[in-house]
């Protein structure tokens, strides 16, 4: 568990206040399943609820936004279930079966997780299969830009140059 924990590239939770959108970073012992990072997600203020971001090994990415009791979750290759526990936990939790050998890299979850924030479904559908050769980082800053928080993100995860 502890070199799947040492894997996570990086881990934040968005949040939008009075002051606009606030980007925080999750300690990686929070990122071992969804139930954990959802608990750990509670805790930040905001109407729109929080939104978590968690990228890990740059192999896959997972977001998961909790609003009230309201918990949806993306994770950007079901295949991953079968090499990473983080992964694992999101098709347990969405109640998906688990891929096969020879299943595709497709996305598992809630696609219209974010569309009232201003990320409709399709764009995140058309993003995970036409930029497939991005890494997580650079998926989920397009993602972070077109929230609001792009620059901010960037910051957080190092994409920004000196």
């Amino acid at each position: 568990m502890a070199e799947q924990i040492d894997a996570v590239d990086f881990a934040l939770a968005a949040y939008r206040d009075d002051d606009g959108w606030q980007v925080q970073e999750l300690g990686h012992d929070l990122v071992v399943d969804v139930e954990t990072i959802v608990h750990a997600l509670r805790r930040f203020p905001g109407d729109g609820g929080a939104v978590g971001l968690v990228a890990v090994d740059e192999d896959f990415f997972l977001i998961v936004r909790v609003t009230g009791s309201l918990t949806r979750v993306l994770l950007s290759d079901i295949t991953a279930a079968d090499e990473w526990e983080l992964a694992s936990s999101v098709v347990e939790h969405l109640g998906l079966p688990f891929p096969e050998d020879d299943d595709d890299q497709d996305p598992a979850g809630d696609l219209d997780l974010l569309s009232d924030l201003g990320v409709q479904a399709i764009d995140l559908a058309e993003m995970l299969e036409e930029d497939e050769d991005l890494y997580p980082d650079e998926m989920l800053s397009d993602v972070a830009r077109q929230l609001g928080f792009g620059e901010l993100f960037d910051d957080a995860v190092g994409l920004t140059s000196a």
